[in-house]
């Protein structure tokens, strides 16, 4: 296991001591708590919910989980008490110097973000101290020592060390990624409460190691995502979460689309329903959806091309209203491969979609349609050709961000996977280059679908109150849903049963008028029937009718 042998080279190399520590233990339930276990009040800001590892609200991280003010157990509110414990402690302060000189190379050509870079410099100004790394839980990775046997690695510890397990897990070349600094460039994503794991302790583990690590080249740390103007809370049930998300029943891109498009670089963002909705229809559907099945509809139809790029389309002799359009587009696109290479994804995708409504400028401003196809062949053809092909740059540009979308218009384009062009690649600007004359399309599908505006109410309650209050609405409505399908079963049953009952009536109405004409009984003519008069020989062909609808009619389902 990858994080036993980087703590054992750690401990060879001396880089690890053991102390016999005050650590908080729940009476109540008779067991050591984790930090996260133990809540109370911050004592830097006063926030009443923070946990013992760390205040959600000011980003301090706590030494001593029973420095909260007014601790108590996450478990049962038990107040806990200190109970004496051996651990192993990571010696940070022998390791400073190094991380330090670590650090200030990596800012500077990594380009981290500014909060990356003002949390790192803090923590290293106010002086690194030694950190347990060892907590006497029942469950995580046992610690690699004897003596440690009831005794696991504690989670700040070997959670970064997990990412190279993860790799390990999928391949077992995992070390030429993870041990390989001259051909690797390490980019993580991580929220600002944990820039000192990732900046100090991880890169001190790996170079207290003394192996030859792919250490961190980049570091993009977002602010805070609020929900409805508070604060997201799992344990609330506040907020909108990823199992919460697939429930709702939108599409996985028009998630990534909001949450990228209002992701938190530079400061705090919030999560609004309304706003969700019209990311959604007024710019997916209206501009990115809109531009790509105009165009391919367009191109499929037998009074335009027929599925087929028009045969006089080449993209080395288009008209000046075109190459205008053209020259603006490049620029986008070298914004986008500058904001993209600096990691600010947020403006990645505000201009990948600036690149999509350029397009759909190009239709608009020449009127693309079956007119212009008919009045002026020439220039219809050149707007068609650089259009779909634009269509074709608009699946690689959005391929970070929105993969099944893309996939889904490489495949009404019918063409493979497109790489993101580089700034060598548009030097002397972007062209439509792709796709020439004659290339046969795909079929036309929708990329998104509208959702009512209604939603924003109906998921705004279901996910603002807590998990007990969810849980309920959902059984509720589960209830509902029980309820209308058994009792839509149950008309279905009484439709069919009245539509056999019509089929027997007209078959039993039918022998007996036969019968009354003097109709053939048992092979013979029958003599006509007086009035009130009964007969055995009917009594038998009403059985044969009974038993006959009984073998063709089907048991309700």
């Amino acid at each position: 296991m990858i994080s036993q042998d980087v703590f054992k080279k750690l401990w060879d190399n001396g880089l690890l001591e053991e102390k016999t520590t005050d650590q908080p233990y729940c009476e109540s339930h008779n067991k050591f708590l984790a930090d996260r276990f133990v809540e109370g009040t911050c004592p830097t800001c006063g926030y009443e919910d923070a946990r013992g590892d760390q205040c959600d609200k000011c980003g301090n991280l706590l030494d001593d989980p029973l420095d909260l003010i007014n601790p108590r157990c996450k478990v049962d509110g038990a107040t806990p008490v200190r109970r004496q414990t051996k651990h192993t402690f990571l010696r940070l302060e022998e390791l400073q110097p190094r991380i330090e000189e670590f650090t200030k190379l990596s800012e500077e050509k990594g380009g981290w973000s500014k909060n990356g870079r003002i949390i790192t410099e803090s923590w290293l100004k106010k002086g690194l101290k030694n950190r347990g790394i060892t907590r006497d839980l029942s469950w995580g990775v046992p610690v690699p020592l004897p003596g440690y046997e009831n005794k696991v690695l504690y989670v700040w510890f070997e959670a970064c060390i997990g990412y190279p397990s993860i790799t390990a897990n999928y391949t077992t070349k995992w070390s030429q990624w993870w041990h390989n600094p001259d051909q690797v460039k390490l980019y993580q994503f991580l929220g600002k409460d944990n820039v000192p794991f990732h900046s100090v302790i991880f890169p001190g583990c790996q170079m207290g190691s003394g192996d030859n690590w792919t250490m961190l080249h980049h570091l993009s740390a977002t602010e805070y995502l609020n929900y409805e103007n508070g604060k997201f809370s799992k344990s609330r049930g506040v907020g909108v979460f990823g199992n919460n998300a697939k429930d709702t029943g939108v599409p996985p891109d028009v998630w990534r689309y909001y949450l990228m498009k209002n992701r938190p670089e530079t400061g705090d963002t919030q999560f609004e329903w309304r706003a969700f909705i019209d990311s959604n229809n007024n710019e997916l559907l209206a501009k990115l959806g809109n531009f790509v099945n105009r165009v391919i509809k367009l191109v499929n139809s037998p009074k335009a091309y027929n599925g087929a790029i028009p045969d006089s389309f080449s993209a080395s002799s288009l008209p000046i209203s075109i190459t205008t359009s053209l020259s603006e587009i490049t620029d986008l696109l070298n914004q986008y491969l500058a904001e993209m290479e600096a990691v600010h994804l947020r403006s990645g995708i505000l201009l990948a979609m600036k690149i999509a409504e350029a397009g759909n400028g190009l239709i608009q401003s020449h009127r693309l349609d079956n007119a212009l196809i008919l009045n002026d062949p020439a220039l219809a053809a050149s707007v068609t050709g650089t259009v779909l092909n634009l269509i074709y740059l608009c699946s690689a540009i959005f391929e970070p961000y929105l993969p099944a979308t893309c996939a889904s218009i490489r495949e009404q384009l019918a063409v493979p996977f497109l790489q993101i062009p580089s700034e060598e690649d548009i030097a002397n600007g972007w062209k439509p280059i792709y796709l020439q004359a004659d290339h046969k399309i795909g079929k036309p599908s929708y990329l998104f679908s509208r959702i009512d505006d209604s939603k924003a109410d109906y998921w705004r309650d279901m996910y603002g109150g807590n998990q007990e209050e969810r849980r309920k609405k959902e059984e509720q409505a589960a209830e509902i849903a029980a309820k209308k399908a058994a009792s839509k079963a149950k008309a279905k049953e009484k439709k069919a049963a009245r539509k056999e009952g019509v089929a027997l009536k007209k078959v039993v109405d039918a022998k007996i008028v036969e019968t009354e004409k003097g109709g053939m009984i048992n092979g013979e003519k029958a003599a006509p029937r007086e009035e009130g008069e009964v007969r055995v020989e009917e009594g038998e062909a009403m059985k044969e009718v009974l038993d006959g609808v009984s073998q063709v009619t089907l048991p309700p389902s």
